[in-house]
């Protein structure tokens, strides 16, 4: 599996997070088309079927991460990870 640059792993984190944060998916078809976008960029990237795995996945990555630590990982993200 390709693995995308961490760089652009935590691009995408960012730019989602806000958005979570700002709550768009309430906001214009626009707003919640972007993270529609963003959310399956992430999975591409990640090799996950959904957003929340795709955000743990990426965040393991990241520089920093510690990989020893994936007792908050449901066994589907871990999975993933490790394949």
């Amino acid at each position: 599996m390709l693995m995308a640059h961490p760089a652009v792993l935590n691009n995408l984190v960012e730019q989602y997070e806000t958005l979570r944060i700002l709550h768009a998916e309430a906001g214009t078809p626009e707003v919640r088309e972007r993270m529609d976008e963003l959310a399956r960029t992430l999975c591409v990237a990640t090799g996950t079927g959904d957003v929340d795995t795709a955000l743990v996945a990426a965040r393991h990555r990241l520089p920093g991460a510690r990989p020893e630590d994936d007792s908050l990982l449901t066994s589907g993200a871990a999975e993933a990870l490790t394949s």
